[in-house]
C-alpha cells in the first residue's frame, strides 16, 4: 500500500506548490484567482477593447487588494482601539499580496492573447477557463500534498469543478 502525506508528495508537485502558493497566505491567491475569474467573465461583452478590459481588471485587482487590507487593518484598530500606522497597513499589504498573484494568472492570459491579437472574446474565454483549470488545478494540489486517497482527490477537485462552474454561470448570466 502506497504511503499517503506530504512526505510522500512528488518533488515538482512540492515546487509548484511553493512556486503558485509563495507567502504566508495561499487562500489570497485562491480569492485572487476567483475575483478576477468573475469579474472577467461578468464584464466579457463590456469592454470595446483589450486596453479597456486589462486596464479595469488591473483596476479592480488594485481596489481589491488595497481594500482586503484597509478593511484587515481598520478592522483591527476598531477592535484594539489602535491608531493607524504604515507599518500596519504596509504589513496587511504585504500579507495579502496573494490576492495579486493569484489575479494575475487570468489577467496574463488576457495580455498574452492580446499580445497575439487574438480575438477579444477568444481571449476573455482563455482567461475564463485559465481561472477555471487552476482553482481546479489548486484543489488537486491540496489533496496531493495532503496526501489523498484517489477518492479524496475526486472529491476535492469537484470543490474547484463547482467554483469552475459557478464562474461559467456568470459568463452566461452576463450575456
Amino acid at each position: 500500500m502506497p504511503a499517503h502525506g506530504p512526505a510522500s508528495t512528488p518533488g515538482w508537485v512540492q515546487q509548484v506548490a511553493g512556486w503558485i502558493l509563495r507567502g504566508e497566505a495561499p487562500e489570497r491567491v485562491v480569492y485572487g484567482v476567483v475575483l478576477v475569474g468573475a469579474l472577467i467573465a461578468a464584464e466579457s461583452g463590456v469592454h470595446d477593447g483589450y486596453l479597456d478590459k486589462i486596464g479595469s481588471t488591473l483596476l479592480a485587482i488594485a481596489i481589491y487588494w488595497l481594500a482586503h487590507s484597509y478593511s484587515t487593518v481598520l478592522g483591527r484598530r476598531i477592535a484594539t482601539r489602535e491608531h493607524l500606522s504604515l507599518g500596519a497597513l504596509r504589513r496587511a499589504m504585504a500579507h495579502d499580496w496573494g490576492i495579486v498573484r493569484g489575479a494575475s494568472i487570468p489577467l496574463l492570459t488576457l495580455v498574452v492573447c492580446a499580445i497575439a491579437d487574438a480575438p477579444q472574446t477568444t481571449a476573455v474565454n482563455a482567461a475564463v477557463w485559465a481561472s477555471v483549470a487552476t482553482l481546479i488545478a489548486l484543489e488537486l494540489l491540496a489533496g496531493i500534498r495532503a496526501g489523498s486517497a484517489p477518492k479524496e482527490l475526486a472529491l476535492e477537485g469537484s470543490f474547484g469543478i463547482a467554483m469552475g462552474v459557478a464562474i461559467l454561470a456568470l459568463k452566461t448570466l452576463a450575456h
